[in-house]
């Protein structure tokens, strides 16, 4: 199964999140098979950056499922697939 989930970059106490599509069975921060955006939780106001709509609804036609996280962040910022 393929979700579209939040993989971990940055260094320490400044996290930076890559929105991914990767196999359900691969390891948070592993190996993903597309890059859809990224997650600033630094930021005054949740920011998506470089947000890439088009793919991640194609994702989601494919039988891709969003986490509650992702879910949420899209919700928070008015986004729809």
């Amino acid at each position: 199964m393929v979700k579209i989930r939040l993989a971990r970059m940055g260094r320490i106490h400044k996290p930076i999140y890559k929105i991914v599509a990767a196999d359900a069975r691969s390891p948070r921060d592993g190996k993903y098979l597309d890059d859809l955006g990224q997650y600033d939780p630094n930021a005054k106001e949740s920011v998506l950056i470089g947000l890439k709509t088009e793919a991640m609804a194609a994702w989601i036609e494919k039988g891709a499922v969003l986490t509650d996280t992702v879910r949420s962040l899209l919700k928070k910022n008015n986004i729809k697939l």
